[in-house]
């Protein structure tokens, strides 16, 4: 079946396109599904160096912890005294640091889920939850886009800059890169690094969603167009949310004032945030290398709205 484009789909509320029902009726796996078998092969013929780049940032370095998540508290046992030691994690929110959101996490609108899922179908771990991506796996050609490279001038990570679609094709150009169907798609706004400099009172300010301002994709239709035919399995980015930071929440904004409704809610696309991505990009940028094997695998949780990213880019 051919793929459509975005103004090819359903017309939805407010304006946006609807990708529910492309990957069938009870998908709960949204663009995952462009993970083929032959593309994943293809993108193992990139591992050339057997170079290895964690994306994951330690699980306590956002701290204090963004929008409201709580601190994770890791106790260490000593179960048989000199011989073995085990661990208790309490208070862990997978999605406190490098981490996926699950199509389970932010509807279209209110009780509307992508494909349709209601939110006791969420609640009750029914569909769109973490396990369906754990299942299979996520393995794909890794695409990194440097955007802190090639903003314009005066560009600054943690300030409210809404990264364009001719942002994006500039650190495309870059690149040198063309997409590919199933493409995971990697955006270094310099957030993270940024942040690990900042002093306690700054990242106090940074962890309140009412005071928080970081850098990322704008908020508007052009910019899920663009997601969309770009043939995306997923996007990641080492900033909080992806999208730029504060959304326009107000009822007339809706639904592209924050971009999760259409991005997620709508078109099933997977989401990753706050991936540390600082390395991989300065190894890009000394090879010129900018494709490379992404893997990563969520927390088998049944139920799960969100996982630690556990990703991986081999080169």
């Amino acid at each position: 079946m051919t793929r459509p484009k975005y103004d090819q789909l359903p017309a939805a509320d407010g304006g946006a396109r609807s990708a529910w029902g492309q990957f069938g009726d009870d998908d709960c796996v949204g663009t995952i599904n462009l993970q083929t078998p032959e593309r994943i092969a293809a993108a193992a013929q990139l591992v050339r160096r057997g170079a290895v780049f964690s994306l994951n940032a330690p699980l306590n370095l956002i701290e204090p912890p963004m929008y409201d998540r709580g601190v994770d508290r890791r106790t260490t046992l000593e179960t048989r005294p000199g011989r073995t030691f085990d661990d208790v994690h309490d208070n862990f929110y997978p999605q406190a640091t490098s981490q996926w959101d699950s199509l389970g996490h932010i509807a279209f609108d209110s009780g509307r889920f992508y494909n349709g899922a209601s939110t006791e179908d969420v609640r009750a771990g029914r569909r769109n939850t973490i396990e369906h991506w754990a299942a299979r796996g996520i393995a794909g050609r890794g695409v990194l886009l440097d955007i802190a490279r090639t903003a314009p001038a005066g560009y600054r990570p943690g300030t409210s800059h809404a990264i364009t679609v001719a942002e994006l094709e500039r650190a495309r150009e870059a690149a040198g890169v063309e997409y590919r169907t199933g493409d995971i798609l990697l955006l270094h706004t310099g957030f993270l690094a940024w942040y690990v400099e900042q002093d306690a009172p700054a990242r106090k300010r940074l962890a309140a969603r009412e005071t928080l301002t970081a850098a990322g994709i704008e908020h508007s239709e052009e910019m899920a167009a663009y997601l969309w035919d770009s043939g995306l399995s997923a996007v990641a980015a080492d900033n909080p949310a992806l999208e730029v930071w504060p959304p326009d929440l107000q009822p007339e904004a809706w639904p592209f004032g924050f971009l999760h409704q259409i991005m997620i809610g709508q078109l099933g696309l997977a989401i990753g945030e706050l991936w540390w991505l600082a390395d991989l990009a300065q190894d890009c940028a000394d090879t010129g290398v900018h494709e490379f094997l992404v893997t990563a695998a969520p927390l088998h949780a049944r139920g799960g709205i969100g996982s630690p990213a556990n990703a991986l880019a081999l080169k």
